[in-house]
């Protein structure tokens, strides 16, 4: 418990630092966001009119008290309304996470179905041809951009075989959750395809390394079966840098995979904060850049509170 304290205490820091370093970068940007807003017609405005719409989006005063005011609204809950959408920023975040929450968990379940059995099988066999095919299949995953293998499934899954489709009006999972399913597959394949890839690699090295410690050669000896060996005995402790390795991307997956959003036309968070940066849309891009370390933070801690339970002799600072 005093862990998990100390922990959460961090956060309104890391936040504050967060929150300070994107409120700069962005205004750092050549730009403002009301001619980015109105294009060509934003000549068009009167004086009056473009400071009666810095004001109404709070782009009207120096760095300094723009920053006090939305820091006091974000403590509120109130994290400034989107000159890109016309709406609080919260509303326009809460509408597109739950596409890049749902892509996020698609590719993970892929990568771990795919890579953790990989990873086992290729220790098992080390130095086996088996063992070298799957070596090599990491070594591709991992090398192939993500783009690509995008655009190689667009191509022999939706034009080659027309098994899946390509692009589309999204479809909300509680809309329609076949035809949800049936659009995210692609983008949760390219995600999942090089994630799959590098947990091969890692489950395959901390497999090798459990299954030469004396504990493993003993049990053996004791005629415990190979299955027993592995699944019980050895997988357990080779766990623990997938899960290290799958709380980081995850989090990095809630951040938002811009490019596969961007190629399936996912209106997903990731494309949103690119959207809003090309749009000079400030406090959208300071809202979920927020928003997008709150989480990622918040999978770290699980990450290393489910150490202590895949290992009781971890102990996360009792003392």
């Amino acid at each position: 418990m005093n862990y998990l304290a100390r922990r959460l205490m961090t956060f309104p820091l890391v936040m504050l630092g967060v929150s300070i370093l994107v409120f700069v970068s962005i205004r750092l940007v050549p730009g403002d966001a009301i001619t980015a807003m109105l294009g060509t017609e934003a000549g068009l405005l009167t004086p009056d009119q473009r400071a009666a719409l810095e004001a109404y989006f709070g782009i009207d005063q120096g760095w300094f008290t723009q920053y006090w005011r939305w820091l006091a609204g974000a403590v509120q809950g109130d994290l400034g309304v989107s000159v890109t959408f016309g709406k609080p920023v919260l509303d326009v975040i809460l509408e597109r996470f739950p596409l890049t929450l749902e892509l996020a968990l698609l590719s993970m379940v892929i990568a771990l179905a795919i890579g953790l059995p990989a990873g086992i099988f290729a220790a098992t066999r080390n130095e086996k041809p088996s063992d070298l095919a799957v070596r090599i299949f990491a070594m591709i995953g991992q090398s192939t951009p993500n783009f690509v293998f995008a655009l190689l499934a667009i191509y022999v899954l939706s034009v080659g075989f027309g098994v899946l489709p390509a692009m589309g009006e999204f479809t909300p999972f509680l809309e329609n959750p076949l035809r949800n399913l049936g659009q995210m597959i692609l983008p949760a394949l390219t995600l999942g395809f090089a994630f799959a890839a590098a947990v091969t690699r890692i489950s395959r090295s901390a497999m090798l390394d459990i299954l030469s410690d004396d504990y493993i050669r003993t049990a053996r000896a004791k005629g415990v079966p190979a299955r027993k060996v592995i699944w019980r005995h050895a997988l357990p402790n080779a766990l623990i840098p997938v899960v290290t390795l799958s709380g980081v991307e995850f989090g990095y997956l809630l951040g938002g995979a811009v490019i596969v959003e961007q190629i399936f036309a996912l209106p997903g968070l990731g494309r949103m904060v690119l959207d809003a940066i090309l749009q000079r849309d400030y406090a959208l891009v300071q809202g979920s850049v927020l928003f997008i370390a709150l989480n990622f933070m918040i999978v770290n801690l699980l990450v290393d509170l489910a150490y202590a339970m895949l290992d009781p002799r971890i102990r996360l600072g009792a003392k």
